[in-house]
């Protein structure tokens, strides 16, 4: 049977291909100002690359913020569960998701089964997201994706206080003009965001073996202080960003969402 996952996110468009259990491609592009022809061309072009052509697809499920407006799909499901099933997929031993996108931050508890026992969601606020991090990254003038690997480098990161992410910004600009180097403001950004991640999961229990999903996944920095402040070691998939996408899919070869 095969299958698409489409996640349409504030930021990206992931595509998810799935065949008889298989992840058979993906594909992430940028989202922009139309969210259906953003999903239309990310499944396109993914079905390009891979030779098919939409008549092999069987089942479209769709998610993320913009997934009503996926006409082309068969049904929508939430994001919380298609992250859920995604993460079930890719490793049936997972317990716990930490997903941090561009526009909000979840975590989730899932049972034996991947289904979701508990969650909590930040998308009232930009705080902690990807959009927290480009706005950060244009005050340091630096490119996102550095970040990771310089606030490695921190011996002493900067005490970023504030949860709001324009008084962060003042923040860090007024830590700019005193002469804090980068390492450490981009530390201390990334601990910010760990800190309001951890205050979520411990509202829903979240327990190891934890996986981290969404494009915020690739920052090496943000998974550190994550697993520092949780004690325990995160497990990022290659397909971090596409997880959502990818469990759409799954959940349109088990059953009619």
């Amino acid at each position: 049977m095969l299958t698409v996952g489409m996640d349409i996110g504030s930021i990206t468009t992931k595509a998810a291909v799935v065949k008889d259990g298989g992840i058979l491609g993906t594909r992430v592009i940028f989202t922009g100002y139309n969210a259906e022809a953003a999903g239309n061309r990310a499944l396109d072009e993914l079905l390009q690359e891979l030779a098919l052509r939409r008549e092999d697809v069987e089942r479209i499920v769709a998610t993320g913020y913009g997934r009503n407006s996926v006409r082309f799909a068969d049904s929508a499901v939430t994001e919380i569960t298609c992250h859920a099933a995604g993460a079930h997929y890719l490793n049936p031993h997972i317990r716990s998701i930490i997903d941090i996108g561009g526009q909000d931050s979840k975590t989730i508890a899932v049972d034996e089964n991947g289904r979701v026992k508990d969650f909590a969601m930040n998308d009232k606020c930009a705080a902690g997201t990807g959009r927290f991090l480009e706005v950060m990254a244009r005050a340091l003038e630096v490119d996102l994706d550095e970040f990771g690997d310089l606030s490695l480098r921190s011996q002493n990161p900067s005490k970023i206080s504030s949860l709001c992410t324009v008084f962060a910004e003042s923040e860090v600009i007024s830590l700019i003009s005193k002469g804090e180097n980068r390492e450490n403001i981009i530390a201390g950004i990334h601990e910010s965001i760990a800190a309001r991640v951890v205050a979520m999961a411990k509202r829903v229990g979240v327990v190891p073996p934890i996986m981290m999903t969404g494009g915020v996944a690739k920052n090496r920095g943000v998974v550190d202080a994550l697993e520092k402040k949780l004690g325990c070691p995160i497990e990022v998939s290659t397909n971090a960003q596409e997880n959502g996408a990818i469990g759409a899919a799954v959940l349109a070869a088990l059953r009619n969402p």
